[in-house]
């Protein structure tokens, strides 16, 4: 016996978003999530008064004033600017590349400088046509800054090494001949105070969610509860992996509460170096200027995907997007189920990204 209009497998931000939109034209929902939590990947866990990013930095930000003036309506957002700093080698240097970053490699201290050299070492490690990252990387930016700052790290990220890795991951790298460290170019840009976790409860008022629920598990009977079903889960595992299973790059967190006020005086740090296993490291006070006399760091560990474990960055090889566009195909033809998200549409979404997916795809679903 159908109870719900919509039952929406998954509590990230797009399930959370069509879920508000659906219950404000009328429809009753059920939201489900795996977890024991609602938010998916935005989720905040409170520490001693610390909003702790529990699965890695979520910076939000946008150049839409419809996406912008939708999430404040949950919620007050600060004036954080994301400004990461990068250790290599044991020095510290400015992201994204700018006239900071190339006084730190060279000294220079006009643009003409730092263009000239950047050329040079274009014109000498360059690539007419790359065929991997590592020859991209070179014909974009030159030697120096792709050894001391995308190399080792890149390799990190993705397990591979950079002659590996596919030239489109970086088609292009924000280069700045200004002394300008904010790395969004986006008109608007923040953290909501209080956390994530205010704009989810927000977007959920009212809905029914249950956590802990392995859609999976209990498929057949779940699916008889709705006319209609919003699934944000991985689109393999829906299709009970009849192509293959696609492949992702997975994480793991490591959190620690260290009894000082102020352990590395940013949000975010990158660590370039390979022998160091973490990729960055993460306090997440600064993200809402905490005065605590604590504080949280977690360090990011890119990890080996297996399907026990979260799946975070699709691998968007040639491969992958061949299965993906067969899954797709079968996924189209469904009238009853709606797929979004970046698991179900095998996409990495920045959060403005996914909120306008799930807001489009609720008008064209509700209108």
């Amino acid at each position: 016996m159908q109870k719900y209009d919509y039952l929406i497998v998954g509590s990230g931000l797009f399930g959370c978003v069509f879920a508000h939109e659906a219950t404000k034209a009328g429809k009753k929902c059920l939201v489900i999530d795996k977890r024991n939590h609602v938010g998916g990947n935005v989720y905040c866990e409170n520490v001693d008064g610390i909003n702790v990013h529990k699965y890695g930095a979520h910076i939000f930000h946008t150049n839409d004033k419809v996406i912008w003036d939708y999430v404040n309506q949950f919620a007050e957002f600060n004036n954080y600017v994301n400004s990461p700093v990068s250790i290599s080698k044991g020095k510290l240097y400015n992201l994204p590349f700018n006239m900071n970053t190339f006084y730190q490699l060279w000294g220079t201290k006009t643009p003409d400088e730092a263009k000239k050299i950047i050329k040079n070492q274009i014109k000498e490690h360059g690539f007419e046509n790359p065929k991997n990252l590592e020859e991209q990387a070179l014909s974009l930016i030159g030697k120096d800054v792709y050894e001391t700052l995308i190399k080792e790290y890149t390799e990190k990220q993705w397990g591979k090494k950079a002659t590996e890795l596919p030239a489109f991951i970086i088609k292009r790298l924000p280069v700045r001949y200004t002394f300008n460290n904010n790395y969004f170019n986006d008109k608007y840009q923040g953290i909501p105070i209080g956390g994530y976790n205010k704009i989810i409860d927000g977007l959920l008022k009212g809905i029914e969610t249950k956590t802990n629920i392995d859609f999976f598990e209990n498929k057949e009977e779940l699916s008889k509860l709705a006319s209609k079903i919003v699934y944000t889960g991985k689109i393999d595992e829906f299709y009970n992996y009849k192509f293959g299973n696609l492949e992702y790059r997975s994480l793991r967190f490591e959190n620690t509460r260290l009894e000082k006020e102020n352990h590395q005086g940013n949000a975010v740090v990158n660590y370039n170096d390979g022998n160091i296993p973490y990729t960055r490291i993460i306090e997440h006070k600064h993200f809402e200027f905490g005065k605590q006399k604590h504080t949280v760091i977690t360090k990011e560990f890119p990890e080996q995907w297996t399907k026990e474990k979260e799946a975070y960055y699709p691998i968007n090889n040639d491969e992958n997007q061949n299965k993906y566009q067969q899954y797709k195909a079968l996924s189209v033809q469904e009238n009853n189920i709606i797929f979004g998200g970046r698991l179900a549409e095998y996409k990495y979404y920045d959060m403005h990204q996914i909120i306008a997916s799930a807001l489009q795809k609720a008008k064209k679903e509700l209108s």
